[in-house]
């Protein structure tokens, strides 16, 4: 086994953290810098229908906050927690996510399957990981081997892969960003659709990452988002 020359990696930021790809054989919990994780993309397909659009996530990249007031000051608000902010830096981005390997005779299936699967304005892109090591992975002699010859970030100290990902980004047809959080909270507290409810989605995403130990990272958005929707739901 070979990290980057035999099968694929696959990075999961929304719903394929607790939903995995068919066929994986490793799945390493991960964080990627230069992007914050937002409800901003509208889904027609599995969280709600073309009459009430869900919500679901995308990664906004550092470039389009740094160039759009109001996603900075989204970052800002709740990332940073209201301070101020100058210059930002790629590097204080992060979002928590996983990495899944899928076997090189698998490949081609798995792409087809992620296709059709984040069809709804998602566009398929590379990114750079920081792998988060459990000891579970640690104990698998064939994956150790193989990360071990990838790079180590010189700032982090964790090993460096670059993996696919889907994104909708900011151009594509179903971004509805920004919206603030009671905005987006509002339309996830009621929204059905072929994959279920909207609230299972946020509530599947925060438990399965809560339970991912080895990640020393929180997301405060996703605290927020979270908390406002179940405030709504008792309301209703």
């Amino acid at each position: 086994m070979t990290v980057e020359k035999c099968g694929i990696w696959v990075l999961g930021y929304g719903s394929l953290i607790y939903k995995p790809p068919p066929h994986y054989t490793h799945r390493i919990p991960a964080v990627i810098y230069g992007f914050m994780r937002r409800f901003w993309q509208s889904s027609v397909d599995h969280r709600g229908t073309p009459d009430s659009p869900g919500r679901v996530v995308t990664l906004i990249p550092h470039d389009e906050i740094m160039k759009t007031p109001r996603f900075l000051q989204d970052y800002v608000k709740y990332e940073n927690h209201g301070n101020p902010i100058t210059n930002l830096q790629p590097n204080d981005l992060h979002t928590i996510g996983v990495v899944y390997y899928i076997p090189a005779d698998r490949a081609d299936e798995v792409r087809e399957y992620l296709d059709v699967r984040e069809q709804n304005g998602y566009t398929l892109h590379e990114v750079e990981v920081h792998l988060d090591l459990t000891e579970s992975d640690s104990s698998d002699q064939e994956l150790m081997a193989a990360i071990h010859q990838l790079p180590e970030h010189e700032t982090t100290g964790k090993k460096v892969l670059t993996t696919n990902v889907y994104i909708g980004t900011v151009s594509n047809e179903a971004f509805v960003g920004p919206e603030t959080i009671e905005q987006t909270a509002s339309v996830i507290a009621t929204n059905v659709g072929p994959s279920g409810t909207n609230f299972d989605y946020l509530r599947m995403l925060c438990e399965s990452m809560a339970s991912m130990k080895t990640c020393e990272e929180t997301d405060k958005y996703l605290e927020h988002l979270f908390k406002e929707v179940n405030r709504i739901r008792d309301t209703l």
